[in-house]
């Protein structure tokens, strides 16, 4: 039973000092290797990892193809600023083979998961000699994976996984007690700047979650160009989140008085506090109508573009 510490409970000192010593326990005088994905939560755990373990941290952003436009060059330049290297391990062909012909979402969680730490990170970690991995699990996470709501990648051992004899590395989670609020205190406590701290959250399976059917580089592809639209119109609107989704079926348009097959996205944009519960936000039908005209004339193949108004539950805020 994990016990949580609420946002209203939280010092952001104590904490810190706390989860440092137990890093430094865990790994004593060996070496540790961190995932950052440049999200809050990973941000966040690799600070903490640094401050516990200084040069015995190795930071690693892996490149799977399934990140927003730019990501690996902003998340490395971000870290570079704050004192952190930042090793970028190119793993596009492992993911996109892993997930030929996946069509299922928890088979597509489940092989995005096997390749990241079983594939990339057990090669990693056994080439280092490394027995510890870091990484940003919260306590949202291990509540939807054991209520069997959706199968998060980063969450084992209360599935009853045990990482050291599946992966063949320990696994230290600092922020398990905690929910996105508490984890963007303890950032900014931390010194991550507000473009880090303040993000809006991000999937740990990233485009792949806003993908229904398989995934493929071009469809990918397609959703990024969707996102950069979607994060650049709604980026001031206060939401807690805000994304393209792709849609699988092959919809009826219009273009030049012409039948045009093409493809649907569905936007969504939520008001939430911990992601635990969360509504759609009352976006003006002039926004709603902006973001449908940029994506149809800006990402190629789209012809429909609808949003979401169904609330969490019975709704989630990924599509997988």
């Amino acid at each position: 039973m994990i016990t949580e510490i609420t946002t209203q409970e939280l010092s952001t000192e104590q904490f810190i000092n706390e989860k440092v010593k137990d890093i430094k326990d865990a790994v004593a005088d060996g070496t540790a290797i961190n995932a950052l994905s440049g999200g809050v939560d990973s941000s966040t755990v690799t600070m903490l990892g640094h401050r516990a373990l200084g040069k015995n941290l190795r930071t690693i952003f892996v490149e799977n193809g399934l990140m927003r436009e730019g990501e690996p060059e902003q998340v490395v330049g971000f870290f570079r600023e704050l004192g952190v290297t930042v090793e970028v391990v190119d793993a596009r062909e492992e993911f996109f083979a892993a997930l030929k012909g996946v069509t299922d979402p928890e088979q597509k969680r489940e092989a995005i998961t096997q390749t990241f730490y079983k594939n990339v990170f057990g090669r990693i970690v056994k080439q280092s000699g490394a027995k510890h991995l870091l990484q940003g699990t919260i306590l949202t996470d291990v509540d939807e994976t054991v209520a069997g709501i959706k199968r998060q990648h980063n969450v084992f051992e209360q599935l009853g996984i045990d990482p050291q004899e599946t992966f063949g590395y320990c696994i230290i989670e600092p922020l398990i007690q905690l929910r996105k609020d508490g984890v963007r205190k303890v950032g900014e406590a931390l010194g991550l700047p507000a473009e880090l701290f303040d993000r809006i959250p991000f999937p740990g399976p990233a485009l792949a979650a806003r993908v229904i059917g398989e995934i493929t580089p071009d469809r990918i592809e397609t959703v990024r160009k969707a996102t950069v639209i979607v994060e650049r119109l709604l980026k001031d609107t206060g939401a807690f989140q805000y994304m393209a989704i792709l849609h699988e079926d092959r919809v009826t348009g219009m273009r030049d008085g012409k039948r045009d097959f093409g493809q649907q996205i569905e936007l969504r944009c939520w008001d939430s506090v911990d992601a635990r519960t969360a509504t759609p936000t009352r976006l003006s039908f002039d926004i709603l109508e902006t973001l449908a005209d940029d994506i149809i004339r800006d990402v190629p193949g789209i012809v429909s573009v609808t949003y979401n108004v169904a609330t969490k539950p019975p709704s989630t805020i990924e599509a997988i």
